[in-house]
């Protein structure tokens, strides 16, 4: 007969060696973290006047909405660095919203102006942006709502990283006798990976917050070609795009539980891939194609990075680190000043762009990077010069080139300041951590 005092005895020891994850409910996972995060959202639609309004990107009329403009507020915290990034489904980072966008969330979330990350997606079928008209103190009232709401909200989380890939991007360049012309060009560079951070408080399966990364324009709705029916002149409605789409069918999938944000990468030659003359504007199926597409793409990497694998990779220890500079770029007509900013999160590098990067800029930034850190190279963000293009690309011009205030000797300065921003926080370069006065002057 076993001794019932020796039974207990074993199962306890049963208990103490049984692993960690048959330990907690199925489905939740135990965070420890140094790392705070809270997100919120806010519908931020104008409403439309009688007979309707103008959007931007590609100037167009509309007279409804198809789908809501939004805003969203990421607060991060790793106990002595507060830093946020900031969100719209705008088309340019127009200096005058990213200083709202900065002054209330600082005063609402507690967050340093110059720790504040301001993005949009390039949004060709929204709302311009008028710093004195009714809406814009309207989208400053719901966004101050929204950081205080995500500032209340922070909780420890760890973060998971994966990447996917999306199909309906296209480089819009071709190079024919020596002249660049608007083409739909599968062979031109092209950055198809999306990348996917989500931060997770271990409660269940369904992420606090998404950060999403891709490279291609928001153009779907734009005017096309004048042969292609039903929309010559573009479609008729206000609309988000596919990262507005992508973003709906990501929290559809979670219950509408978790917030999803969306970063614009290096996509000023990027566009939809519409066969046209040049090309055609979309209609419902296509954007559900290309939403659906990269909403699937963002989903499977969040379920891929949470099996328990990948849980056992995660760090613990994540330390915030800003660094900004505004550089003083040669331009066809004088200098252009523009805002250059890294924000580091943990192994996760931003690294940010005024204005629409042509696609090699990514590709070359991740180059300098390396394995010094996971690069995410984010354009549209924290001011906006216009297009950034590459210093080869003048030699062969084409639209973008053409429309760019810069010179071609730009590309290089870009680069170099990055890398200083860079040195300043992944943190490895002596001088920077070096407790030392002499190496911090």
């Amino acid at each position: 007969m076993t001794c019932p005092r020796f039974a207990r005895r074993v199962a306890l020891l049963a208990a103490l060696l049984a692993a960690p994850e048959a330990q907690a409910e199925d489905g939740q996972f135990p965070v420890q973290s140094n790392l705070n995060a809270g997100a919120a959202r806010a519908e931020i639609t104008p409403e439309l006047p009688e007979g309707g309004l103008d959007v931007v990107g590609h100037p167009r009329h509309v007279t409804g909405v198809r789908d809501p403009i939004r805003a969203e507020v990421l607060v991060l915290d790793d106990g002595q660095t507060r830093a946020a990034i900031v969100t719209f489904d705008l088309a340019s980072a127009w200096p005058a919203l990213v200083s709202a966008a900065r002054r209330a969330v600082s005063e609402e979330a507690g967050v340093p102006q110059d720790h504040i990350l301001v993005a949009v997606s390039h949004n060709h079928s929204g709302p311009g942006y008028d710093p004195e008209s009714p809406w814009a103190k309207e989208v400053e009232g719901k966004l101050r709502a929204a950081a205080a709401e995500a500032s209340s909200a922070l909780r420890p989380v760890s973060i998971g990283y994966a990447e996917d890939r999306i199909s309906f991007s296209i480089n819009r360049r071709k190079v024919i006798n020596g002249q660049a012309v608007v083409r739909l060009n599968p062979e031109g560079p092209n950055d198809p990976r999306v990348k996917v951070l989500r931060f997770d408080d271990g409660s269940s399966l369904t992420p606090v917050a998404v950060l999403m990364q891709a490279v291609c324009h928001p153009c779907f709705f734009t005017w096309g070609d004048d042969g292609t029916p039903p929309y010559p002149d573009g479609y008729p409605k206000m609309s988000a795009d596919f990262p507005g789409e992508a973003r709906r069918f990501v929290e559809m999938t979670y219950g509408g539980a978790t917030t999803a944000l969306f970063l614009q990468g290096c996509a000023g030659d990027i566009r939809p891939n519409l066969p046209g003359h040049p090309y055609r504007c979309a209609d419902e199926a296509d954007i559900q194609w290309a939403g659906r597409d990269l909403g699937g793409a963002v989903v499977r990497a969040l379920a891929s990075s949470v099996v328990r694998e990948h849980l056992r990779e995660r760090p613990t220890y994540y330390r915030i680190r800003v660094a900004r500079e505004v550089v003083e770029l040669p331009g066809k007509d004088g200098p252009v000043s523009g805002e250059l900013m890294a924000l580091k999160v943990g192994p996760f590098l931003l690294l940010t762009m005024p204005g629409e990067p042509m696609v090699e800029y990514g590709f070359n930034l991740e180059r300098l990077i390396a394995d010094r850190a996971v690069p995410i190279v984010v354009g549209y963000a924290n001011g906006h010069v216009g297009y950034i293009a590459t210093a080869a690309s003048y030699a062969v011009g084409g639209y973008e080139p053409g429309m760019s205030p810069l010179a071609p000797e730009a590309e290089p300065l870009i680069y170099e300041a990055l890398d200083r921003l860079a040195d300043q926080v992944i943190g490895d370069v002596f001088e920077v951590f070096s407790k030392r006065p002499v190496d911090s002057k």
